[in-house]
């Protein structure tokens, strides 16, 4: 069965091998649990089904893709789900931590992010291919042009690591762009040390108004935002951390 790319589904297909090896060897294989998000061909499928040592499972939305990944993999389809992950419940995947690995499709893959940002108890670590563009934002740091508000939300929980770039020929169609390998691992922060909703509003707010200073982009969150101390009000979201951001949100609701 010849499986097609939907470009409704955001489908670019890896046909490169060593990429592939290379994107598998990049998960930490110390968890029992792996979910892979799009199979689709089933290029790292066919990797990681041979690590008998590792709960697999395979969650995909296209039902073509999924009856070819049953008909490659006859003696492993059990591991196989046809569902939207957007729209799964993954507790009912694993009762323990598991990790995350793939090739996202590029429509989809900022939702997924924040997915993980919501399960992040349980998802400890991700490796996945993405638009270059996107891995650059999750990767970044303070004071460049591609921080912004997926990179803090990110940055929160996890270690982001930009490990290798990845040409737009190895794929079936190509795209139109580069594409990028990230590694993601949980960190140390078991909670916020502030209202994590506020905290988001704050980040959001901060960044679609990045080029202005804190103290008027941040006007429609607190009508005493000029209360807020000088050392935020006077710089502009890009320049904040994490711990910052936390920081200026505990002084807003104390105000």
């Amino acid at each position: 069965m010849h499986i097609r790319a939907k470009k409704s589904l955001g489908q670019h297909f890896l046909k490169d091998e060593n990429i592939a090896l290379k994107i598998i060897d990049a998960l930490d294989l110390e968890f029992k649990n792996v979910l892979e998000i799009g199979p689709g061909t089933g290029v790292l499928t066919k990797y990681l089904v041979q690590k008998k040592d590792i709960n697999l499972k395979c969650i995909e939305t296209d039902r073509l893709a999924y009856e070819h990944l049953k008909e490659q993999f006859p003696e492993e389809q059990d591991k196989f789900i046809l569902a939207d992950f957007l729209n799964f419940d993954l507790d009912k995947l694993f009762a323990e931590n598991f990790a995350i690995i793939g090739n996202f499709p590029y429509n989809i893959s900022s939702q997924i992010f924040f997915k993980v940002i919501d399960n992040r108890d349980k998802v400890l670590q991700v490796v996945c291919m993405i638009q270059k563009e996107v891995a650059e934002r999750l990767s970044a740091e303070k004071r460049t042009k591609a921080y912004g508000i997926l990179s803090v939300i990110m940055q929160t929980y996890f270690e982001i690591e930009y490990l290798f770039t990845v040409s737009e020929k190895v794929f079936d169609p190509p795209p139109r762009v580069k594409s990028a390998v990230i590694k993601l691992k949980r960190n140390d922060r078991k909670q916020m040390d502030c209202d994590e909703s506020l905290f988001r509003k704050v980040v959001k707010t901060g960044f679609n108004y990045r080029r202005k200073t804190l103290r008027n982009s941040l006007k429609g969150i607190h009508p005493d935002v000029n209360q807020l101390p000088d050392k935020f009000l006077s710089k502009r979201a890009e320049e904040l951390g994490v711990e910052d951001f936390e920081e200026l949100t505990r002084s807003i609701e104390s105000l």
